[in-house]
């Protein structure tokens, strides 16, 4: 058989092992491309093949090494306080949150832990993949004490994936790295009710990003999760048991109407600082900006308050304005593309109740135009919205206590199981898109091949504000991915099997076979899905 791995081509008479034959090059790979096919590096390759292997610059490699920190965690736990169970929860300050689920996790028993830890790196134990039938995997689960594996497994028609490390056996819902060994860069810190794993990501070019305590964004996921716990829904099963039930209209209401005391919430706070006239509002890609900037207007007119949007767009300076990125091309999403100056004035105008012209920016003809001239009386407020919209360079002339800072974000806290939370970009994703195939003619794999990029200026542009905010926005509904889950099914599984992103795609698609669907004619038509799903009252 002939295998190929970039200029590179080998001969083999029988199969051979991804990690025996990674071993030819320098670098530190975690899996590899066969045929276009994730595969670990266990994997042994017996035809012809074309073979990437995959180094920490691939977002493959960063979720292979966050869901084997895990296990590896988990293991270490089971071995030293075997009493005790662990859930994890979505990212904190890019690292791992984990907790006992009864019982706090001391610093005591983290620095035992995270020795134990070391001691298995250290052994270098093979971690094996075998397959179980459901049945088999309940019972072990149950053996185990871990009941929200078994309830999780009802859900699955085939047989299941289970991976053994030195006496150790779980599954973490991923593809996992081929031992011990490759662990051994991690950080831990005490953190909450529980402890922060913290590994070597792409986005910090392979290295352990620097830790920093986010409050802000710790206590909206725990508001987050007491939300799901309260409705019985922090896990994927208990989703699907509401749907089977006939309990999906209940539950769609539920998550609009904790929407609505939100915007209850967050009005009543506007209102009540009298000297507020700006109300800024960002967050990253497919958050529901749009949707959530009109619904709060309206709830602001409750109050005898009348709101004016304008967008930050057309403030856009001309490209060749525009800084340089690191490719040569004009950087249309650093702020200082925008017209700082003329901003700041403008708005600064308005709330003096100066008579002012806004500008138009036209993306087409890259020209500015302007408007009818407007006034403000003294009880309109002004909402803005965009990138950098909560990035105090762009308002710097306006008094802070003027100023008003939204965050918005979809913060779901759903498991899996205890030891596998929802990714939260990945519900950012199905939303785009769903969103970009539907009204902007754009293709699944078009959105796909501009994701990185987009997640490049969040971490750049919108993550680095999110503790400046006045109040952060939960944006998720809960029910959402058993209603995305056709349109997600429809768009991706177009995609052909050697596209590059076919890889992406096919995760995406087995992830959605968790959820039993929730018919779209329940979503108020109002609500903020309707902006990726369509049929919303703001359309037009």
């Amino acid at each position: 058989m002939k295998i190929t791995v970039g200029k590179d081509i080998y001969y083999f008479d029988s199969h051979v092992r991804l990690e025996d034959l990674s071993k030819n090059y320098q670098g530190v790979f975690y899996a590899a491309l066969v045929n276009n096919r994730l595969r670990e590096l266990t994997y042994r390759v017996s035809y012809n093949a074309e073979v990437e292997f995959l180094d920490y610059s691939f977002y493959d490699s960063t979720r292979i090494y966050a869901t084997s920190m895990r296990y590896l965690a988990s293991m270490a736990v089971r071995r030293v306080y075997p009493d005790i169970q662990i859930k994890f929860s979505n990212s904190i300050s890019m690292g791992i949150y984990g907790r006992g689920i009864e019982n706090k996790i001391t610093k005591t028993m983290l620095r035992k832990i995270v020795k134990e830890m070391k001691w298995i790196i250290k052994k270098d134990f093979p971690i094996m993949r075998r397959q179980l039938s459901i049945k088999e995997a309940q019972k072990y689960y149950r053996k185990m004490g871990l009941l929200d594996k078994v309830n999780t497994l009802k859900y699955r028609h085939e047989r299941v994936n289970v991976y053994e490390c030195y006496g150790y056996r779980n599954y973490m819902y991923g593809y996992m790295i081929p031992s011990t060994k490759y662990l051994e860069e991690f950080e831990m810190h005490s953190f909450g009710e529980g402890f922060l794993i913290q590994y070597p990501r792409r986005e910090e070019k392979g290295e352990i990003p620097e830790f920093s305590d986010s409050p802000k964004f710790f206590d909206i996921l725990t508001k987050s999760e007491n939300f799901a716990q309260n409705l019985n829904v922090d896990m994927i099963y208990k989703i699907n048991e509401l749907v089977e039930n006939f309990k999906a209209e209940e539950f769609v209401y539920e998550c609009e109407e904790h929407h609505n005391k939100q915007l209850k919430e967050l009005a009543q706070d506007i209102i009540s600082r009298k000297e507020v006239r700006l109300i800024a509002i960002a967050g990253p890609s497919s958050s529901g900006k749009t949707t959530f900037s009109k619904r709060l207007a309206i709830t602001l007119n409750d109050y005898d308050v009348n709101p004016i949007m304008i967008s930050i767009d057309n403030f856009y300076l001309h490209p060749d304005k525009a800084p340089i990125d690191e490719y040569g091309k004009p950087d249309l999403e650093h702020i200082e593309s925008l017209d700082i100056a003329l901003f700041n004035q403008t708005i600064s105008d308005l709330i003096a109740g100066i008579e002012v012209k806004l500008p138009r920016f036209d993306f087409g003809t890259k020209a500015r135009t302007w408007s009818d001239p407007i006034k403000l009386s003294d009880k309109t407020l002004i909402i803005i919205e965009g990138i950098h919209a909560l990035n105090n360079q762009l308002s710097d002339v306006i008094p802070t206590e003027k100023k008003y800072k939204i965050y918005i974000s979809p913060f779901a806290q759903i498991n899996v199981d205890n030891g596998n939370p929802i990714n939260l970009t990945d519900l950012r994703l199905l939303r785009r898109i769903v969103r970009d195939l539907q009204f902007r003619s754009t293709s699944p794999e078009k959105t796909l091949a501009m994701w990185p990029s987009v997640r490049r200026g969040e971490y750049k542009w919108i993550y680095p504000y999110l503790e400046n905010s006045d109040y952060i926005f939960n944006s998720e509904l809960t029910y959402e991915f058993s209603v995305l889950k056709k349109f997600a099914e429809n768009a991706l599984m177009h995609i052909n099997t050697n596209s590059e992103h076919f890889v992406q795609a096919n995760r995406l698609l087995k992830f959605l076979k968790y959820f039993d669907e929730i018919d779209a004619s329940y979503v108020p038509k109002n609500s903020l899905l309707r902006e990726f799903i369509g049929g919303s009252i703001f359309e037009h």
